[in-house]
């Protein structure tokens, strides 16, 4: 069984889980790494603090504590607006400090989000392609069903 925890945007403080959980079960967005027969187990689900991410120096132990085997950033971090500048320094700072992988994604992309951000500079500039091909590799139609 893999056990993963997933840690979320500050500013998603009050979110459920909800997108995450379905795409969990439905194996979509970045979750489709983990084969639909692959018993997955959620170990922890949590907010990084806020800005500058302070939580992100803790919560991971906690997650480890209970098991985690990899972490996921939630598609929150990507696609809020602005997307998270400290992404690339969480995934770096958890998979160092922690030796633990970081997976950046959760649920799809929802195609609203996509379409309005690709058109943004940020896009670019910060080589989000590269940041989250997996997420960007999911089928449009699904994308749009997390709309």
């Amino acid at each position: 069984m893999k056990k993963i925890g997933i840690i979320i945007c500050g500013r998603y403080l009050s979110c459920g889980g909800g997108k995450c959980f379905r795409a969990l079960r439905e194996r979509v967005g970045a979750f489709a790494a983990y084969g639909k027969d692959e018993a997955v187990e959620v170990v922890g689900f949590a907010n990084c603090g806020g800005c500058p991410g302070g939580n992100v120096e803790y919560v991971p132990a906690e997650l480890k504590k209970n098991g985690a085997e990899v972490i996921h950033l939630a598609t929150g971090l990507v696609v809020g607006y602005p997307p998270c500048p400290n992404i690339r320094k969480f995934k770096e700072f958890i998979e160092t400090a922690y030796g633990l992988p970081v997976v950046i994604g959760t649920h799809p992309i929802p195609l609203k989000y996509l379409e309005n951000q690709q058109k943004l500079p940020f896009w670019k500039q910060v080589k989000m392609d590269e940041l989250v091909p997996a997420l960007l590799a999911e089928d449009r139609a699904v994308m749009e069903s997390y709309n």
